[in-house]
Formats: structure tokens, sequence, C-alpha cells
């Protein structure tokens, strides 16, 4: 399973093919600590790209100075792969800021992990060309409710 992090946020709800699901990654949330916990033991890798690292270490300085021990702790846990700047398909997608994460993640992801939900929110819930685009909490819901979820 992949995800790509979209986003690094130090608020109370948080953001990976065979590697799966792709989004929006903060530091206090449950859900995040829980998908950064559960990754090995289900098998899960978690990607990032060069612009989503750059949009997060912009960010930084706007979050709690724990925020930054936190990104450290957890960037290492992250695999690195390269930005998709176009795609070969019609892609109406308004926010132009964050078509690099929406097209990585169709690149390199099977699901997009996200909290934004300012620029993803006609996309929650739904999918971009077959990439399901969920909140974290509501894809463990779904890996949970598959019977598909590892706990230990």
């Amino acid at each position: 399973m992949k995800w790509i992090c979209d986003s690094f946020r130090d608020d109370h709800e948080t953001v990976p093919r065979h590697e799966r699901a792709a989004g929006s990654l903060r530091v206090g949330s449950r859900a995040s600590r829980e998908l950064f916990r559960l990754a090995p033991l289900n098998q899960w890798t978690l990607v990032t790209t060069p612009y989503v690292l750059g949009e997060t270490e912009k960010n930084l300085p706007k979050l709690p100075s724990a925020a930054d021990s936190a990104w450290q702790a957890l960037k290492p846990e992250l695999v690195l792969r390269d930005d998709i700047l176009t795609i070969n398909q019609l892609a109406v997608f308004p926010v132009t800021k964050d078509r690099p994460v929406l097209f990585s993640a169709l690149a390199w992801a099977d699901v997009l992990l996200t909290f934004d939900r300012h620029d993803f929110l006609t996309l929650l819930g739904n999918e971009f060309y077959g990439l399901p685009v969920l909140k974290p909490g509501m894809f463990l819901e779904r890996q949970r409710d598959a019977g598909a979820l590892r706990n230990t």
C-alpha cells in the first residue's frame, strides 16, 4: 500500500498499488499516529514527493515548535518519489498548487489521504480517475471494515 503525504499539520486530524495511499499529515492526530504505527504491520509504504517536502518545510515555522521534532521523527519513514506535474488525461481541479499532490498520488498511490478539506473538498470520499481520496480516519475505517487491518 502506498501513500503520499501532501502536507504536514499539527492539529487534531491527520495525513499510500501494493504501496497504497497518499494524503495530508497532521502530527497531532490519532489517525496520523495510527497510520505510521500500522504501516509496517500492514505492509504499507508511506510515500512523499519533493513538492510535498518543500511545502512541509515551508509551513513548519507556522506550527508549534513540537511540530518540527515530530516531523523530523516521521520524515525518515517516508519513501521519496518524483513529482508528477502533468497527466495524459483531462483534469479539472481548480487548485493549481495542489495538482502536483493529486497527480503524484495518481501515479504512485492507491489512495490519496488528506485532511485538506479546503482544497480537496469536492474529491473527499470520492475518486479521481479511480484513485480514492479519503481522510486518514476514513481509510482506516474502510480497512477495518474490510477485515484487512492488522493491529499487532
